[in-house]
């Protein structure tokens, strides 16, 4: 019988695999499914044998039916701010980045969920490659464990206290193995991050976020980008099949039911969406439903025709909001010296691949 790989099984499955596979008998299945269970997502470890919990026959059973292997490392590059970014090499040899970004406060692990997208944002490094696949839920759950690897983060430390799935690809188009890796994330017994502590980013799939709002649960950011139709279908395809309209009202949706703000994600082009009158038409927007927005500083990479907002122009367009009442953060660019990008150290990845 070939092994099963133990981050291709959520909870449930986990729990059937030891009563039909490994023949234990059912009544004791909860209590080794958690044992098995908090020795991975809470202890981080990866080695069968140590789960001295076990019987050793049991552990040489177990060995022989299940492995513990992750995807590697192919590529780490770390910032002169901190940043670190992890190209990680899955089994079937697509590589997917994820981002670790400390901050005063908190840390934040930016996660994907497709290798490539769909989309084509112009403004994004990910749009110029096309989608080779979704990712199953145990390789999204791994770029968590390989961070929380390397960073020795185990045992409720929390080094990183936020998770965000707005790495590589659309997570609603990927929607089945986002939730589950939700899931697993949130559960109490492992990994236990609350649905405070994790955002799922979507550039507007809008007929999923009513779905998303019951099963899923966790913060929405909405990678809105432009404050009309005109400017966002010129800087986001996607536009044309959601209309902004469309997406206003699955959001007061989804906050009527999650009881939080919507974040607004808000990448400051010049010359393109950045000029008071786009900043005035945002605050109608965010007038309409329970919101607060990220103004960001764009991260430009070799070959995009857009440039960064000047800082100065991004603390006006800012203003306008809050003197209307609404909340607006400046986020700054971050791995600017790293290809930080989204896409752009697995696009370098690949170019390598092809002229080697």
């Amino acid at each position: 019988m070939s092994q099963k790989n133990f981050f291709d099984l959520n909870f449930e499955s986990l729990k059937l695999f030891l009563n039909k596979d490994l023949e234990i008998e059912e009544k004791k299945v909860p209590m080794r499914s958690k044992q098995i269970w908090q020795s991975v997502y809470k202890r981080g470890s990866f080695e069968i044998n140590n789960l001295t919990t076990f019987p050793l026959e049991l552990r040489n059973k177990l060995n022989n039916l299940i492995s513990l292997q992750r995807p590697k490392i192919a590529k780490t590059q770390t910032s002169s701010d901190g940043t670190i970014k992890w190209l990680i090499k899955l089994f079937d040899g697509n590589d997917v980045e994820c981002v670790y970004i400390p901050e005063k406060n908190r840390a934040t692990l930016c996660i994907s969920s497709q290798v490539g997208c769909t989309l084509n944002c112009r403004f994004c490094h990910t749009g110029t490659q096309r989608l080779v696949k979704n990712l199953s839920f145990g390789e999204i759950v791994n770029q968590v464990m390989i961070a929380k690897e390397q960073l020795n983060d185990w045992n409720e430390q929390k080094k990183i206290t936020n998770i965000v799935l707005m790495g590589m690809g659309e997570p609603f188009y990927n929607y089945d193995n986002v939730k589950t890796a939700v899931e697993i994330l949130k559960d109490k017994e492992g990994l236990n991050y609350g649905p405070k502590k994790i955002t799922v980013s979507t550039a507007g799939i809008a007929n999923k976020i009513p779905e998303a709002a019951k099963e899923i649960g966790t913060y929405l950011a909405l990678s809105l980008h432009a404050p009309t139709d005109d400017i966002r279908e010129m800087i986001m395809p996607i536009n044309k099949k959601f209309k902004i309209k469309d997406l206003i009202e699955q959001c007061k949706y989804y906050s009527s039911i999650v009881k939080e703000k919507i974040t607004l994600e808000y990448v400051m082009l010049r010359d393109i969406n950045d000029n008071i009158e786009c900043a005035k038409q945002l605050v109608k927007l965010m007038a309409q439903f329970p919101c607060k927005v990220n103004l960001i500083e764009f991260n430009p990479w070799p070959g995009v025709q857009y440039l960064p907002t000047k800082r100065n122009e991004i603390e006006k367009f800012g203003k306008v909001i809050q003197d209307a009442g609404y909340v607006a953060t400046i986020r700054r660019s971050r791995g600017q010296d790293i290809l930080g990008a989204c896409g752009q150290l697995r696009t370098e990845s690949e170019k390598k691949k092809h002229y080697n």
